[in-house]
């Protein structure tokens, strides 16, 4: 049995509801993949055995979740700047998604699981095409991932196949990969395509991931052709009875509210702010609405294609600030509520409610230790205030995923990070090329 101990370290507590708080001079036992322990430091509790990770002026938190990413696309990383979402998909990322292939999805791959990792990212929930290839790049770099395949309707019935034959395959390839049913929108997926993946999720267990009421253009277009909103066509096919995670959900209406009450244990919302904003896509994820009918709701970047980076402090920080204007309430989204949504929720919306997004005996040792000792966080009055409101990613220390030390004092452990940054450098070109014409899809929701 391997273990570790985290000693003398800080330790960010969240509890389900009510205030959350930070615990000083902690040991943090890990055997295996799990804590098994956590109580103040004596010297009595050093025994001897397994590594011991010196926790001195650190602050350990639960690795944070990405909630809803294109891990591959930081390889567009600044390719597709200030243009509206329509020019966005049409005159940039989908005419470069013609060139995709699995080597140029691998090399994209490995560049943001180190991204997430050094900064604390220890699972991310992911939405792209030639899946196994970001199941390979997880796998060696140490992180978690659920994986959902993509599809778009207009691929034919056999390239829909194929995304659900590689879900099936990823879902026992190994311990620290899940997958999931990944059709692309409701706009861009027929109902009979929505209900066909229902079908299977239901049959097989697979939870849905997929982009719906991105925006509440996207909204009124559905209305104006379809008669419904977006949730009600996920309704109607059966996408919300089997289970999902809805990425974005903008132009959710109040209409739609109760629809999404009937689901709220097998139904999840991941925002993304900082896209909201640089695409100028208009209202932001109508969190406290989702909150308050028992809709979990996470926290991601999507892809760095728009986001630019996969930092998700920023994210957190963007949710916060953004939620506040939403509601013109400056006390809307406090600081416990916003760590709530970063951990818990987060894991709720990655399928992992009891198994991450908390510092607890027999939950996963997926752990990320923070130095906040730099002049941005100090003088630290509540580091919980510094978590929202202040940390970097260049703040993470050290990082374990299922146990395992993957980054210390701030190095990754597990590849080798010159080789897969030149290996990304020598490969970018060849992705945002746009000689060779044509689009994998039409943005006209």
């Amino acid at each position: 049995m391997a273990r570790v101990l985290i000693r003398n370290v800080s330790v960010l507590v969240v509890p389900e509801s009510g205030e959350g708080r930070v615990d000083d001079a902690q040991d943090i036992q890990i055997e295996d993949d799990r804590i098994t322990g956590i109580a103040p430091t004596t010297e009595q509790r050093r025994d001897g055995s397994g590594e011991v990770v010196d926790g001195t002026g650190l602050l350990a938190v639960p690795g944070l979740i990405n909630s809803h990413t294109h891990s591959p696309m930081v390889m567009m990383r600044g390719a597709a700047e200030d243009l509206g979402i329509d020019d966005w998909f049409n005159r940039r990322i989908w005419p470069m998604e013609v060139n995709l292939t699995p080597e140029r999805v691998r090399v994209g791959a490995r560049l943001a699981c180190a991204e997430m990792l050094l900064g604390g990212v220890t699972t991310f929930v992911d939405h792209y095409f030639h899946a196994e290839e970001i199941a390979a790049a997880a796998i060696e770099s140490g992180i978690r991932a659920d994986l959902a395949p993509t599809f778009f309707s207009s691929a034919g019935p056999q390239a829909i196949e194929a995304a659900i034959d590689t879900a099936r395959q990823l879902s026992g390839l190994h311990p620290r990969i899940t997958a999931s049913l990944g059709p692309h929108a409701t706009y861009t997926v027929s109902d009979d395509d929505l209900r066909r993946t229902a079908e299977v999720a239901r049959a097989e267990g697979f939870r849905i991931h997929l982009h719906a009421a991105e925006t509440d253009d996207q909204t009124q277009a559905s209305l104006d052709k379809l008669g419904v909103t977006p949730v009600e066509v996920l309704e109607r096919t059966g996408v919300l009875d089997a289970g999902a995670l809805i990425a974005h959900g903008c132009g959710i209406r109040e209409s739609d509210l109760p629809i999404l009450e009937q689901y709220a244990d097998r139904t999840a919302i991941a925002s993304c702010p900082k896209v909201y904003l640089k695409l100028a896509m208009g209202p932001v994820t109508p969190i406290k609405a989702l909150r308050t009918i028992g809709v979990p709701v996470g926290i991601g970047t999507d892809g760095a294609a728009v986001h630019n980076t996969l930092d998700v402090w920023e994210a957190i920080r963007l949710t916060a600030l953004t939620q506040k204007q939403r509601e013109h309430d400056a006390e809307w989204m406090p600081l416990s509520e916003t760590l709530r949504l970063a951990t818990r929720a987060s894991a709720t919306a990655a399928g992992q409610s009891t198994q991450l997004g908390a510092l607890e005996p027999g939950r996963q040792a997926d752990i990320a230790l923070i130095d906040l000792s730099a002049p941005h966080n100090q003088p630290l009055h509540d580091p919980r205030a510094a978590l929202v409101y202040s940390a970097r990613d260049s703040d993470v220390h050290t990082v374990l995923v299922a146990g395992q030390v993957v980054v210390r004092n701030r190095e990754l452990l597990t590849m080798d990070l010159p080789e897969l940054l030149a290996e990304a450098r020598s490969l970018a070109h060849t992705l945002v090329d746009l000689s060779k014409g044509g689009a994998v899809q039409h943005y006209a929701p």
